[in-house]
């Protein structure tokens, strides 16, 4: 597989003004390739954020909101089962309390009621209707709030009319062919809406539902703006769901970030996130986005990964911190079994991979029969980081006869569509799916697995070129050696960096002094750069580099006995 380095298109006269604001060289350029146009972008302070009225469906939303709670009716948030999904649960459940209001919550059981037969963008209508059911029953209530889902549960809100139920659907993800029959939606992505921020996560749309329905209480006398509720003690829920659930980094989203990591860091977090901090080893007063993308999700994930999501919810709710740290230290061991089943799987994974002619071949398809269903699309996404190419692993459904899927595509292959296609080849191949162009999930007859590969195969060999498969990196340009300091560390440390709004790499030409290999996986380098000499670690690489390389990495600070030195991380070598 070849690698290619891209340089990053940036506008320079943007850089320069930036530059002149007092922001270093590398970091400017890279902001302006980032669609920075001015300081005005980076402004990351509550004025800064998208009015609530501007979103449509808020204001709906509010008044339907504050009717129920002036007149007692009970409320159901049906929450997904990602961590977006469990922060917006707990924001809404939070939140409401706070205007008055005494909501309950239930969560799916991705196992039990069928939603991993697809991704979480798009649920399984024949799934809904049960968790309307089971909330009737077990709740009664007369307002459900669907966060993190819903807008495609036309049979589920259709059942909860039935049932005399007004259903509010608060989501990010794109529709389907027809809309929910709901009392409100509240979705940047559903129709016309002009609203600034298309990248606002589940828990952020809830957020801003909070923010509208706090004005509508406040106009109706309830509160005033000395007695109102303090929504941004929810901003380090908003914060983390954000982060989780890879959403585009916008400005938008940027401010919630940032005001959510302030809090953490001022320690003034719930107590279920300050255990979470505990028990990943990490500092709740050094809060990063990286924390939350690596620490804290991860362990939230692992309980809808393996289990159910009531425990990470739960976790995210609850004002005991004794209690917090009790689930915390539950989600942790779920995550280390979630790890371990992970790295058997991996295993498995790399053995079957080895053994295809897979740089000759558009994708690869996955399956061992103890494979487990929620952790099939980590090794997916591992694989096709390492080969390039679209990845779906399979694993067995609790239904005998069955296997359930999950993919991850690269830049250039749109998933969902090329599994639309091969359902358009053979409509009685796949039983169902969704998704989008990065990520799919999707459920087929366990017999049709070979017959799924061709078509598979077929599909995405027709929609791309050779050149898709090479690996592209998008570099920043080069830095002099002098400009890589702790200063710039400092500052690169300092700002929030995403999907959307990545973290910057730089790329230079290095003279390989010396190199070995460290655990047997991963390379510790001595390089030099016109004639200055820095320290180097590439991650998962044992294969040796040529004396001369072009290499791609990212300045860091390394701590070790006390020391303080910078250290080159390196992405990628550029194939010659």
């Amino acid at each position: 597989m070849n690698t290619r380095f891209c340089l990053r298109p940036y506008d320079k006269l943007v850089s320069e003004k930036l530059e002149h604001a007092g922001i270093l060289r590398p970091i400017a350029r890279a902001l302006s390739a980032r669609g920075v146009t001015s300081s005005d972008d980076l402004i990351e302070d509550w004025t800064a954020l998208l009015p609530p009225a501007s979103l449509e469906g808020t204001q709906l939303a509010a008044e339907l909101l504050a009717d129920a709670i002036q007149n007692n009716k009970r409320i159901t948030v049906v929450a997904d089962y990602d961590c977006d999904g469990a922060t917006a649960c707990a924001i809404a459940v939070r939140g409401l309390a706070m205007m008055g209001a005494q909501a309950q919550f239930i969560v799916p059981d991705r196992f039990k009621l069928g939603f991993a037969s697809v991704p979480r963008a798009v649920p399984c209508e024949k799934a809904v209707p049960a968790i309307v059911e089971a909330a009737a029953h077990t709740h009664k209530p007369d307002v459900i709030i669907t966060v993190d889902n819903g807008i495609a549960s036309v049979e589920g809100v259709a059942r909860a009319r039935e049932l005399g139920i007004d259903v509010i659907i608060t989501d990010h993800h794109l529709p389907g062919d027809s809309l929910p029959e709901a009392a409100c939606i509240v979705n940047p992505n559903v129709g016309e809406s002009t609203f600034q921020s298309k990248s606002l996560a589940g828990c952020g749309v809830m957020f801003y539902v909070l923010m509208a329905l706090r004005t509508e209480l406040r106009n109706r006398g309830v509160f005033d703006r000395a007695t109102q509720p303090r929504l941004d003690k929810l901003s380090d829920l908003v914060a983390l769901g954000t982060v989780a659930d890879v959403v585009k980094l916008d400005h938008n989203n940027r401010v919630l970030v940032a005001q959510g990591l302030n809090r953490i860091r001022r320690g003034l977090a719930c107590p279920g996130i300050n255990a979470l901090f505990a028990v990943a080893g990490r500092d709740p007063a050094a809060a990063t986005a990286r924390d939350f993308a690596f620490g804290i999700a991860p362990r939230i994930n692992a309980a809808g990964r393996l289990t159910e999501m009531g425990v990470g919810i739960q976790c995210l709710l609850t004002e005991s911190f004794d209690e917090a740290q009790s689930l915390a230290l539950e989600l942790d061991s779920l995550n280390r079994e979630r790890r371990e089943l992970e790295g058997t799987m991996q295993l498995d994974a790399n053995a079957l991979v080895s053994h295809m002619d897979w740089e000759h071949r558009a994708t690869v398809t996955l399956f061992e029969p103890d494979w487990h269903q929620g952790v099939v699309g980590l090794v997916a996404s591992r694989v096709k980081e390492k080969i390039n190419r679209p990845v779906i692993a399979f694993a067995p459904d609790d239904e005998d006869g069955f296997l359930k899927g999950s993919g991850r595509s690269i830049e250039g292959v749109h998933l969902r569509d090329a599994l639309d296609h091969v359902s358009k080849w053979r409509p009685d191949l796949i039983e169902r799916f969704g998704g989008h162009a990065m990520a799919a999930g999707l459920t087929i007859r366990r017999e049709n697995l070979a017959l799924f590969s061709e078509l598979f195969e077929k599909a995405v060999s027709q929609c791309a070129s050779p050149e898709t498969f090479d690996r592209v990196v998008y570099t920043d340009g080069a830095l002099a050696p002098e400009e890589i300091t702790f200063g710039l560390v400092d500052a690169l440390s300092s700002r929030i960096w995403g999907q959307g709004f990545e973290r910057p790499i730089f790329a230079n030409d290095f003279t390989i002094l010396s190199q070995r290999v460290l655990k047997e996986t991963h390379l510790k380098l001595v390089l030099d750069m016109a004639g200055n000499r820095f320290e180097g670690i590439f991650f998962r690489r044992s294969e040796p580099l040529a004396a001369q390389a072009k290499l791609a990495y990212r300045p860091e600070i390394n701590e070790y006995l006390g020391r303080r030195s910078i250290q080159l991380v390196i992405e990628a070598v550029e194939s010659r």
